[in-house]
């Protein structure tokens, strides 16, 4: 039994429709502001406090982590989580850190968008100074 070139399409019709709702669906998932989260909320130890430069930002690529240090002592900490496609921060440039995918652009201290296609900031982790060590979560 055959089966004729009418269902052969249809089937690859309906295989291709099938395909195209899946990839849909997968590109959905990486809308604005629903980036992926980092897989732990425990605090982790980033190392001494005086690798973070004063008026300055360091990325810790393996946390996916943002620190800056504004001023002498204060420090602020965000995800390095681009909240535009999910795409993780991989340098700082004139106190901007720059997604690699769109580039988007954030103030290093504040986590604020200074150049989309982001609109949404980054996301703020706790962070603290602990015996001269960076503890972030």
């Amino acid at each position: 039994m055959s089966v004729s070139p009418d269902r052969r399409t249809m089937l690859r019709g309906a295989a291709l429709a099938g395909l195209t709702c899946f990839g849909a669906a997968a590109c959905a998932s990486g809308t604005q502001g629903s980036a992926p989260k980092p897989s732990s909320d425990a605090p982790v130890e980033l190392g001494p406090a005086t690798d973070v430069p004063v008026g300055g930002a360091k990325l810790y690529a393996a946390q996916r982590l943002l620190v800056s240090q504004p001023t002498q002592g204060e420090f602020t900490c965000f995800s390095s989580v681009c909240t535009h496609m999910g795409g993780v921060l991989n340098k700082i440039e004139n106190g901007q850190a720059v997604c690699p995918l769109h580039g988007s652009h954030f103030q290093v201290a504040t986590g604020k968008v200074t150049k989309g296609p982001a609109s949404v900031p980054l996301e703020t982790v706790p962070i603290k100074v602990k015996g001269g060590k960076l503890i972030a979560g």
